[in-house]
């Protein structure tokens, strides 16, 4: 017998005299048995009820209830019915006996004075049958639940499958939505270009330079979603919040998108119902926000179209609500609606442009307020609503002087004459550097890597030095670093124009001495805001 202390055996042993229960325990003690006694049917029933029985020996004569009738009732009960029964007789029992003890349920019959070799044989039979029946069910019960756990894994693989080959599907969608993207502005700049070239109209040429800007930015402002997707996956961004009314954001974010609303002949009506309530938010982000449900409410409308803003106060929270009356939202895809590179009607949103990305960013950006947002929709054709949950600001307002920037004029950049070296290898670039800033009417001088710019500081003596990060051999971190070491270059203000943008490249332009890092394509009002402060 091979039983653990842990994992007991109980036999039971059943006969009314007291002489035979200590005979039978004698033969059949072991350390790996526990031996179950009673005198009687019902207290053998009592016993059976609170163990499982590997074997029962029964004898056949007991007064109020036989052998016979409690091997009946073991059999009529679930619990105990294939519970071997060896029966236990004083003499020879007759074969009608036996067929009764069989028919019972009976595996054997014994008859005393018992061998005691012949008992403890049988009851090693039994022991070990029993030990291989739990074996065989743990085995498979352990098949079974691995059975389910590889079912599991199977139905989770098949999930993440699917789930791959959807987010690759988006991707490549979102691939050829990016090149579509790009090629528009490029087409459009190229033949403003081609227009500008072929004419010597001020109409023309007027026409062409307000394309161009136009699509440049456009093409920042895409660049800057892709970048800005990039950053809050990463937890890049932090928000620069403060205390304040959202009127003023609104109405700058209306002003964004007015020429897409007016070209597409959308009425757009907008109502402040929020009364002298406050929100604590960044108003760059919100504005961000706002501009970007306006911009889908106008794009995924057909023309004519009615949009509707209003802005609410309900429970602690300050609600702004988008709604049009636009192509609607399918109620299945109202789920993934604020999922990364998942448009909607592509055929629209086709002649407006859009990468997919400008919802994810909306939610994203919301709940870094601590606020929600959430789309309804009838269905197609139904029109939408989104709307923004943002709560109250509990604190009153500090108005920080800091972050009013003074309007800056072309003349005040003008008026100074300033001598500037412009660095960077790319060469259109740096000659459209040098032509602006001649045009302003500054002294310009260009190099197209950083010994060049070394070699002409001494010299020329710059006022400010324009220069790319990303130079061949010496980079923009390492020449800066130089030039902070020349006597000419201690009160130079150093620029960096680049198009690396990130906080770590913002902070390794300091260390290296730049004084300014602005982002290419270049905003001229910050230029020209750099240029008049001075030397």
């Amino acid at each position: 017998m091979n039983a653990t202390p842990t994992d007991p055996v109980y036999f039971l042993l059943v006969d009314d005299l007291e002489d035979n229960l200590l005979a039978l325990d004698g033969v059949l003690r072991s350390d790996e048995v526990v031996l179950l006694k009673a005198r009687s049917g019902p207290e053998a029933l009592e016993l059976l009820l609170k163990y499982e029985v590997a074997l029962a020996f029964i004898d056949v004569q007991m007064p109020v209830m036989d052998g016979f009738e409690l091997a009946e009732l073991m059999r009529g009960t679930e619990r105990t019915r294939r519970v071997p029964i060896i029966f236990l007789t004083a003499g020879n029992a007759d074969w009608q006996r036996r067929f009764r003890g069989y028919e019972a349920g009976a595996v054997d019959f014994l008859h005393k004075p018992l061998e005691p070799h012949v008992l403890r044989s049988k009851a090693d039979v039994f022991f070990e049958l029993y030990r291989q029946r739990r074996e065989v069910a743990r085995q498979r019960d352990e098949l079974k639940a691995a059975t389910e756990e590889n079912l599991k894994l199977l139905n989770e693989s098949r999930r993440t499958s699917k789930a791959l080959e959807e987010a690759d599907r988006r991707k490549d969608e979102f691939l050829a939505m990016l090149a579509h993207e790009l090629r528009n502005p490029l087409a459009a700049i190229g033949n403003a270009v081609q227009v500008s070239k072929k004419t010597a109209s001020q109409e023309h040429h007027e026409w062409a330079t307000q394309v161009i800007v136009g699509q440049v930015r456009n093409l920042s402002r895409l660049i800057d979603d892709l970048m800005d997707i990039s950053r809050i996956t990463r937890g890049k961004i932090q928000l620069k919040t403060r205390v304040l009314d959202v009127k003023p954001v609104i109405e700058h974010a209306v002003h964004s998108v007015t020429s897409l609303i007016r070209a597409r002949e959308h009425e757009l009506s907008v109502e402040y119902g929020h009364g002298d309530a406050q929100v604590e938010v960044d108003p760059t982000r919100l504005e961000q926000v706002v501009a970007n449900l306006l911009s889908n409410a106008a794009k995924y409308s057909e023309d004519k179209a009615s949009i509707r803003l209003s802005t609410t106060v309900a429970g602690g929270e300050l609600l702004i609500r988008v709604k049009d009356t636009g192509v609607g939202i399918p109620p299945e895809q109202l789920a993934s609606m604020f999922d990364l590179f998942v448009q909607g009607d592509h055929s629209m949103a086709r002649s407006e442009g859009g990468l997919g990305i400008g919802l994810t960013l909306v939610r994203r950006l919301v709940e870094m307020h601590g606020g929600s947002i959430v789309a309804e929709s009838q269905g197609t054709g139904q029109g939408s609503t989104f709307t923004v949950r943002l709560p109250l600001a509990k604190s009153i307002p500090i108005v920080d002087r800091g972050d009013q920037r003074a309007e800056v004029q072309d003349q005040a950049a003008v008026t100074a004459k300033h001598r500037i070296l412009v660095v960077d290898d790319h060469v259109d670039t740096v000659l459209g550097f040098s032509r602006l800033l001649t045009l302003m009417g500054h002294d310009v001088q260009i190099a197209h890597d950083g010994k060049e710019a070394l070699a002409i500081v001494d010299r020329f003596l710059p006022d400010f030095i324009l220069m790319d990060i990303g130079l061949p051999g010496l980079d923009g971190y390492q020449v800066a670093a130089r030039l902070r070491e020349l006597e000419c270059c201690q009160k130079t203000v150093i620029v960096a124009i680049s198009g690396y943008g990130q906080e770590e490249d913002r902070r390794r332009s300091r260390e290296a001495g730049f004084n300014h890092h602005l982002i290419k394509p270049l905003d001229y009002d910050a230029l020209v805001l750099i240029l008049s402060g001075g030397k």
